[in-house]
């Protein structure tokens, strides 16, 4: 059985990844004020994700953080 953090980390990751999947394709039809509106959309989901994975799984976040700078050494 998930505890109550997990299946909020779950909402939020699948209301991210519907944000992202739900992006607008940028062709010459696309008005910049319905990219504007998607972006605002993805980042708050986004910024929201992060934060909550921050609050609620920090050893985590210390893994993913050193994941990140392998990256770039």
């Amino acid at each position: 059985m998930m505890d109550k953090k997990t299946k909020e980390c779950i909402r939020m990751m699948r209301d991210l990844v519907s944000d992202v999947q739900g992006a607008p394709f940028p062709g010459e039809e696309l008005k910049p004020e319905l990219y504007s509106i998607w972006y605002e959309h993805a980042q708050r989901a986004a910024v929201e994700c992060f934060e909550f994975l921050d609050a609620n799984f920090p050893s985590e976040q210390n893994d993913v953080n050193k994941s990140i700078d392998k990256l770039f050494d």
